[in-house]
């Protein structure tokens, strides 16, 4: 056999080696709350199996029966069969325990916008999972390279921020820490195009692009309500109207969370001391009042089951 054709066929071997290691069958979630379920979701629809790991029972259940209700919202609307909604499920698994970790190709944390928990998480994880083994964390505005510090593999920890609805949003914003290597970002831009999204690569930077961009419109929204300037409704009416946005931002905050919209603001406003970042006390005083938005039924508007607008609970 010629010297070139050996070449070539180690050339193949490793190209084949390297992609089955590359490969992603199996991914575990951290978190199984909004983010968490609509990750697992998006992820299990492109056949890919999911472990979602829970602090607890009672949240498992409470994780497990919010995703089937979600599906079977979007069977009522016909934007989802039976079939579907089956097919997923049984791809998802639901469990306390980390001993599934070694197991998985990739591991997505999806928790509260908490720097110490990340941490905790992160360095929990480092120690039980295969060496190889990529971290994501779906952080939208905490420092990644503050996060790897605690771990032993900083070049494999990256950012996915999936914006929710994630099932529906074609986007993720990959995010890049200070040792994130080439290999990592594109073994993830090839995850990313696997389940659906069009990745858009970022720098570490509070807020990244979608978060730093929408938090200051949200935040001048409020103020307009505070101000008396308008209504609610006629403020979302304008922004709809007027900019061809296919929600209003009140109506956004609600559907992000306006508890996570507030932790945005606060981090953003705590690193980068600009006004346009420090909360309204509207959105301080719903958050204190447990009026989180969609996922309370309340916020700046009232919600039914199926999270449309009943009313506006502010004039």
């Amino acid at each position: 056999m010629s010297e070139e054709k050996l070449r070539l066929e180690d050339l193949l071997g490793e190209k084949l080696a390297n992609g089955d290691k590359d490969k992603i069958d199996y991914v575990a979630i951290i978190g199984g709350g909004l983010m968490g379920r609509g990750i697992a979701q998006t992820i299990s629809a492109a056949g890919i199996d999911v472990v979602i790991i829970e602090k607890d029972e009672e949240r498992c259940k409470k994780s497990q029966e919010s995703l089937k209700a979600s599906m079977e919202r979007e069977i009522s609307r016909w934007a989802m069969t039976q079939s579907e909604m089956k097919s997923i499920l049984s791809r998802i698994k639901w469990t306390t325990d980390r001993s599934e970790i070694p197991e998985c190709d990739l591991v997505i944390e999806a928790v509260d916008e908490n720097y110490e928990l990340k941490k905790q998480i992160f360095k929990e994880l480092d120690e039980i999972a295969k060496p190889d083994t990529i971290f994501i964390s779906n952080t939208s505005t905490l420092s990644l390279t503050k996060i790897a510090e605690v771990t032993k593999r900083p070049d494999k920890i990256i950012g996915m921020h999936f914006l929710n609805p994630v099932p529906k949003v074609p986007l993720v914003e990959l995010v890049r820490a200070l040792e994130t290597s080439d290999r990592t970002v594109e073994i993830i831009k090839k995850f990313a195009a696997r389940i659906g999204k069009t990745p858009v690569q970022v720098y570490e930077y509070p807020g990244f692009v979608t978060t730093r961009a929408i938090v200051p419109l949200l935040n001048e929204a409020m103020y307009i309500l505070l101000e008396g300037i308008a209504s609610a409704q006629d403020i979302d009416t304008a922004m709809k109207l007027g900019y061809n946005f296919k929600m209003g931002p009140l109506e956004m905050a609600d559907t992000m969370g306006l508890d996570e919209v507030l932790a945005w603001m606060e981090t953003l406003w705590h690193s980068l001391g600009e006004p346009r970042y420090r909360p309204c006390p509207i959105l301080r005083k719903l958050v204190r009042e447990r009026k989180l938005g969609k996922k309370t039924g309340e916020g700046f508007f009232k919600y039914d089951a199926d999270g449309k607008i009943i009313t506006s609970t502010m004039q």
